[in-house]
């Protein structure tokens, strides 16, 4: 029985970087020898143990074979008789398929340490071709280490176009693509993602509707070097997109309800954003309603800076309608409705009244 890190806790910490999980291989021994150490058994489809003592998962070496359409298409097979090259062969990439003993012996029997050295995201084997999910992978992976330098290889590039055009990403849930989206949304380089899946013939089976779009990627960049929320930067994502195509979006990638609420404001909302300094009082009250600025504040704050985003994206040094906007915000959510109630106001009539009193508020904003 031999327990080795492997995955990217080895291929981090050769980088230099941060190693925040830690992935543990077990090869040589049984699920009974496993369970005589009090390991306790987890996960259905193949064996994988939590460590009696820290909680960890250790997973049994295993191979696969492709058994049927998409990324759970697999039939798994572990034993004590898997060798570690054996299991490090069914990983995605080479700089995946490394492992390490506990004396700190790097095993790279497919050149990782190579291919790390040459900045490459190579794959590992043809087997790489039976899995859809490895596309959206090695996507991601491009997006995280650009600022490394690393770049798809040629051969793994035509890998994923193989895949892109057999129709096997069609057989990706919404859920899984969204995984993968919304963590290479928080990468480094985001919009390295989508450039990636544009090259390989993945994006028009995946998200058709950003397939010809820059602005979009564009002001998505403009978000990760500003480190904004991920929310956020599925707006920036998206602003272009006429409201009818954010909704199908978001509908079929089963986002979380945050980023579709924001998205849509956006795409619904930026051009009247755009002209807010130059619309009157009643247009600007509407656009502050839409967002309801009086019990959500943030998600306002939010749309902003998603606004902002979009004119650094499109060349711009800043945009001053933010400021504006802000302005307004607070002249309108000012308004004391107390005076209003102590008045015997309510109903229809209290928020007849309420929205006079906000509009006088933005008329003087204006004029001030």
């Amino acid at each position: 029985m031999h327990i080795y890190k492997v995955g990217g806790a080895v291929r981090d910490r050769l980088l230099g970087r941060p190693v925040s999980d830690i992935d543990w291989l077990v090869v040589g021994a049984s699920v009974e020898e496993m369970l005589a150490k009090g390991y306790r058994p987890v996960g259905a489809d193949f064996p994988v143990f939590l460590h009696p003592k820290t909680g960890e998962e250790y997973a049994l070496a295993r191979t696969e074979r492709k058994s049927g359409r998409g990324y759970g298409g697999f039939t798994f097979h572990a034993s004590p008789d898997v060798t570690l090259e054996e299991d490090l062969i069914r990983r995605d990439l080479t700089i995946n398929a490394m492992a390490e003993d506990e004396a700190g012996t790097v095993y790279d029997p497919y050149n990782g340490q190579q291919d790390l050295d040459q900045r490459l995201l190579r794959h590992v084997s043809p087997a790489f071709a039976e899995d859809p999910l490895r596309v959206l992978r090695v996507a991601r992976f491009a997006a995280r280490y650009a600022p490394l330098g690393f770049r798809v290889a040629d051969e793994t590039l035509e890998l994923m176009r193989l895949i892109s055009a057999s129709g096997e990403l069609q057989a990706l849930t919404a859920e899984r693509s969204w995984k993968e989206i919304e963590r290479a949304l928080m990468e480094a380089q985001p919009q390295v993602f989508f450039q990636v899946l544009r090259v390989c013939g993945a994006l028009p089976e995946l998200l058709p509707e950003l397939d010809n779009d820059t602005q979009g990627l564009a002001a998505l960049e403009q978000a990760a070097l500003h480190e904004e929320a991920l929310h956020v930067r599925w707006a920036c994502l998206l602003h272009t997109l006429p409201p009818a195509s954010i909704k199908a979006v978001n509908q079929r990638l089963k986002a979380p309800r945050e980023c579709q609420e924001l998205a849509l404001l956006t795409g619904e909302c930026l051009a009247k954003a755009g002209q807010a300094p130059e619309l009157p009082a009643t247009a600007v009250l509407e656009l502050l309603q839409k967002f309801d600025v009086y019990r959500r504040p943030q998600r306002f704050e939010d749309f902003l800076i998603a606004c902002e985003m979009t004119a650094l994206g499109e060349g711009k040094s800043g945009y001053p309608q933010a400021d504006y906007l802000r302005g307004a915000a607070a002249a309108a959510r000012a308004v004391d409705v107390k005076p209003l109630v102590q008045a015997g106001l309510t109903g229809q009539a209290l928020g007849e009244a309420l929205k006079s009193e906000r509009l006088k508020a933005l008329e003087a904003y204006k004029l001030g």
